[in-house]
């Protein structure tokens, strides 16, 4: 029998169960006909115009995204509109648009699982526990082969994640050891504290604020404290990862029927950085 729209579907949600989601969130069927049936499927993190056009390039009936497309409520989808252009051209190429995003992060395997494994960290449990023994939840922590300095493991994340303008930021001591590792797909500076309490020598997230990230570091001034270096990625290249993960879970519970194709669109907003890193020596003239 034919795969249907509705087949891959179920080998998502078996693996990232909607009621993981946020109670905020949309997640799920956003446009399609779930009997419709299946070639090739398309994974990005964004359901944007590009990615829509690399879909219907390749001859995929579905689009699988990490972001929604419609997480506010809407009145209406004229063509007019950025979004409602991407829901008439989805539409009218008979492409699906299914949308997996908070229960993607917090699945027993899902984003930062894939971040941790890009940058070379084994995950060993997870930042924040959805509740004891669950194994859901959002966040990893984990272990590299063994130590290294702050400044080479900042290198290593950049060696590990797609290439953005935005780039990748550390923040801590060059030469402090790091060993353990807690990651966060996605914006993850609410849980500065929970990196904290876990411990960790480092904690890779994105979108890290000023202030935030400023009064974390101040932290460590404090005698005896063990207060986490900070690396700050890309939003899109901190889920990037999670694409392949995906696919390889849609791949495997339908093997042999679709044909699955992670984007290499850099859907990223930033396009443009200038400027080389600082002397921290250094005072402004």
């Amino acid at each position: 029998m034919a795969v249907r729209v509705r087949d891959v579907i179920e080998a998502m949600e078996a693996a990232y169960p909607p009621e993981l989601a946020e109670s905020w969130d949309a997640v799920g069927l956003v446009c399609g006909d779930p009997d419709a049936a299946v070639q090739r499927v398309l994974f990005c993190v964004d359901p944007v115009e590009a990615t829509v056009d690399e879909a219907v390039d390749f001859g995929a009936q579905v689009v699988i995204a990490h972001h929604p497309l419609l997480l506010r409520g809407v009145h209406g989808v004229p063509a007019d509109d950025p979004k409602g252009r991407v829901v008439h051209r989805l539409v009218r190429s008979g492409i699906a648009l299914y949308c997996a995003h908070t229960n993607a992060d917090s699945a027993i395997v899902g984003v930062s699982d894939a971040l941790a494994e890009a940058i070379g960290v084994e995950v060993t449990g997870t930042l924040v526990p959805h509740a004891e023994g669950a194994g859901t939840g959002l966040g990893r922590i984990g272990e590299l082969p063994e130590a290294e300095p702050f400044a080479d493991f900042v290198r290593r994340v950049a060696e590990g994640l797609p290439t953005t303008a935005w780039g990748v930021r550390g923040a801590g001591d060059p030469d402090r050891p790091i060993r353990t590792v807690a990651v966060c797909g996605g914006a993850g500076d609410s849980f500065l504290d929970a990196a904290t309490a876990a411990e960790v020598d480092a904690y890779v997230t994105a979108d890290l604020r000023h202030h935030p990230a400023g009064e974390h570091a101040a932290r460590a001034d404090v005698p005896g404290a063990q207060v986490p270096a900070l690396v700050d990625v890309a939003h899109w290249a901190s889920e990037w990862p999670w694409c392949q993960q995906a696919a390889d879970i849609v791949a495997a519970a339908l093997p042999d029927t679709v044909e699955v194709l992670v984007s290499t669109r850099r859907t990223d907003p930033w396009t443009v950085h200038v400027g080389a890193a600082p002397d921290p020596g250094r005072a402004l003239a």
